[in-house]
């Protein structure tokens, strides 16, 4: 698996935002009884040029978008809030996620991510990788505030 992809596994779970409701780190399936899922007579059919037909209100409700900063959040008040500084630290946050904040994974996370600059840990690749993760996070169904992003 990808760097990128430990990361929003380990924020999103293992179905992530799109496969599913969205509780705590991890996604179930939505129980159905027998009833719901036999219905006594079929729907009436619908014309398929109606507009109406194709806006119907029981159509399936979006995915709630994930929290990051809140699931980032409880997973340092789970931890006991370790001095780490996840908010703006590409480093800190892997730490935080438990996954290795070495030199030669983040290459590997730039590389993923395409920065074109130098892969030599400076501050100015740490910094395009955190923003970068977040924006990523973001198109992968996460809801992410702008002080993370900026």
């Amino acid at each position: 698996m990808s760097i990128f992809g430990k990361i929003k596994t380990a924020i999103f779970g293992e179905h992530g935002p799109l496969g599913g409701q969205f509780s705590g780190r991890k996604t179930t399936p939505p129980q159905t009884t027998a009833a719901e899922s036999h219905p006594a007579s079929p729907p009436p059919p619908q014309a398929p040029s109606s507009p109406a037909a194709s806006a119907t209100p029981a159509a399936a409700a979006p995915a709630q978008a994930v929290d990051v900063e809140q699931v980032l959040t409880g997973i340092a008040q789970s931890k006991g809030n370790p001095n780490l500084n996840w908010r703006t630290s590409i480093v800190d946050l892997m730490k935080l996620l438990d996954l290795d904040s070495s030199l030669d994974n983040r290459k590997e996370l730039a590389t993923e991510l395409g920065y074109s600059g130098a892969k030599d840990g400076s501050a100015e690749m740490n910094i395009w990788l955190h923003k970068a993760v977040m924006r990523e996070l973001e198109k992968s169904g996460g809801r992410v505030p702008a002080s993370l992003k900026d």
